[in-house]
C-alpha cells in the first residue's frame, strides 16, 4: 500500500483554507497525557487565547472537539429546550442550518428570511423579536454561502435590554473580520478553525457568557458513573439531551475539578494554541485590517478583468468575494481547469446560487500577496480557454498597485 502525499495546492475558497506551516509543526508535537500538568496548563492558556479572539472578558471560552457544526450543535442543544421559543433571521445556507438544528433540539423556531445576497436592517430582527418574544436569537454573522456580513451591534443590545440571549455564528469571520463580543451584547459564539484562524478543521472554540451559563445550569446532570456524592442527580426531564455536546458537563472538563468527561484531543489543541498565538503575536485589529487589504487588492484584480462582483455592496464579508459567472462560461469546467492547471481551487456555491457564482476565499494562511496574484492569473487563463471575453493582462497589476500604495504589510 502506497504512502498518501498530498499534492501543493493554493487554496482560496470559503474553508478550509491553507493552514499555516507554524500549526502543522505543532500537530506533529509528541502526546502527553489529559491530567499532565503541562497539558492542564496549555488548556488553560488556550482559554486564555480564545477570549482575545473573540473579544471577551467570559469565564467560558474553550474549544469543542469536532467541526464548526459540533460547537453550534454544543451551544443550541445545551441552551434550547423543547418548546423554547428561537428566532433565526436566514440570509443563506446557514440560516438555515441553524433552523434545523434548532428544531432537532425541539424549539417553538421561528424564522425571517431576506433573498440571498442581502442582509437585514437591524429593525427587521428587533420588531420580529418584539412580537413573538423568543427565548433566544441565533444569528450568522459571515454568510459564507452569499458573501455577506449581517451587524449585530443593534440586534445584540436589543436582546440584552429585553431578557432574550443573542447566539452568534462567528465560524467564517473569527480572525479576520471585526469581531467585538461583549461590545456587541453576544451571549454565546461559536468559531471554526479551518477559516480565517488558519487551522485544520475539527476544534470549534466557543465562549459564553453567565447570562447563557445561568440558562442551561439547571439541567446539569453528572453522568452516573463519574458522578460524585457533591453532584445534584438533576432532573431527568430537563436534561441537555446530548452527552457528548453537554456544555454543563464539558465546563467543568475545562475547569480546575477536570471532570473525566472526554478524552481531549491532543494534537488538535497544540494545532489551536499555536494558531491563536500566531493571532495575538499579530494582534486582531492589524489581522483586520490586513485581511481588508486583500480584499481590495482582488476585487480591483476581479473588476480589471471584467468581471462583476455578486456582493458588491456595503454588506459585502471582506474574506468572501463572489463572482457572477459570465453567460455561457461552463462554472466547472473553469473550476477544473484552474486546479488542474494552476494548482489553484475555488468554490461554486449552493441552492439558488448554484451556477451563478464563484467563490473565492482570502482567509488566514491562505490571504496572502502572492495567493492573490495566483488566483487572478489562474481565473483569467481558465475564462481565456474557456473563450469567455474578459480584459487580459490587467487584473494582477491592478492588485500590484493596490498592495504598492498600502502601508499595510501584506
Amino acid at each position: 500500500m502506497s504512502r498518501f502525499i498530498p499534492p501543493r495546492r493554493t487554496i482560496m475558497t470559503p474553508g478550509p483554507v491553507e493552514a499555516d506551516p507554524r500549526v502543522l509543526q505543532a500537530m506533529s508535537s509528541p502526546i502527553v497525557g489529559q491530567f499532565d500538568p503541562v497539558f492542564t496548563t496549555l488548556m488553560n492558556d488556550t482559554m486564555e487565547r480564545i477570549r482575545y479572539l473573540f473579544q471577551t472578558d467570559n469565564h467560558w471560552a474553550y474549544p469543542i472537539d469536532g467541526t464548526s457544526r459540533s460547537g453550534m450543535e454544543a451551544v443550541l442543544v445545551s441552551l434550547i429546550e423543547p418548546g423554547d421559543r428561537v428566532l433565526i433571521p436566514v440570509f443563506g445556507r446557514f440560516g438555515y442550518l441553524l433552523t434545523e438544528i434548532s428544531e432537532r433540539c425541539g424549539a417553538e423556531v421561528h424564522t425571517i428570511e431576506k433573498p440571498w445576497g442581502t442582509v437585514f436592517d437591524a429593525a427587521e430582527v428587533t420588531e420580529k423579536a418584539a412580537e413573538i418574544q423568543p427565548k433566544l436569537i441565533a444569528c450568522v454573522h459571515g454568510e459564507t454561502s452569499t458573501g455577506c456580513l449581517q451587524p449585530l451591534d443593534t440586534i445584540g443590545r436589543f436582546a440584552r435590554e429585553h431578557g432574550m440571549l443573542f447566539v452568534v455564528d462567528a465560524v467564517a469571520t473569527i480572525g479576520g473580520v471585526e469581531f467585538r463580543m461583549d461590545d456587541w451584547c453576544v451571549d454565546a459564539v461559536v468559531g471554526g478553525t479551518q477559516k480565517c484562524v488558519s487551522g485544520p478543521s475539527g476544534t470549534a472554540p466557543i465562549s459564553y457568557n453567565d447570562r447563557a451559563e445561568a440558562a442551561m445550569q439547571g439541567r446539569k446532570q453528572v453522568e452516573k458513573g463519574i458522578r460524585t456524592d457533591a453532584d445534584a442527580e438533576g432532573d431527568v426531564t430537563r436534561r441537555i439531551r446530548s452527552n457528548y455536546f453537554d456544555l454543563t458537563q464539558l465546563q467543568d472538563y475545562w475547569s480546575p475539578r477536570r471532570l473525566n468527561h472526554h478524552t481531549e484531543a491532543t494534537s488538535m489543541l497544540y494545532a489551536l494554541y499555536e494558531a491563536l498565538r500566531v493571532i495575538q503575536e499579530e494582534t486582531v485589529e492589524f489581522r483586520w485590517e490586513r485581511h481588508r487589504l486583500h480584499e481590495k487588492a482582488l476585487c480591483e484584480g476581479i473588476r480589471a478583468m471584467g468581471l462583476e462582483l455578486y456582493n458588491d455592496h456595503d454588506a459585502k464579508l471582506p474574506v468572501v468575494h463572489c463572482i457572477r459567472i459570465p453567460e455561457g462560461v461552463d462554472d466547472a469546467a473553469v473550476r477544473e481547469t484552474m486546479l488542474t492547471q494552476f494548482g489553484v481551487e475555488i468554490a461554486s456555491s449552493f441552492g439558488p446560487l448554484q451556477g451563478v457564482i464563484w467563490r473565492i476565499g482570502s482567509m488566514g494562511y491562505s490571504a496572502r500577496r502572492e495567493n492573490v496574484y495566483h488566483v487572478l492569473f489562474a481565473l483569467e487563463a481558465a475564462l481565456v480557454s474557456q473563450g469567455a471575453s474578459v480584459v487580459r493582462g490587467e487584473a494582477v497589476q491592478q492588485a500590484m498597485k493596490v498592495y504598492e500604495r498600502s502601508p499595510v504589510v501584506s
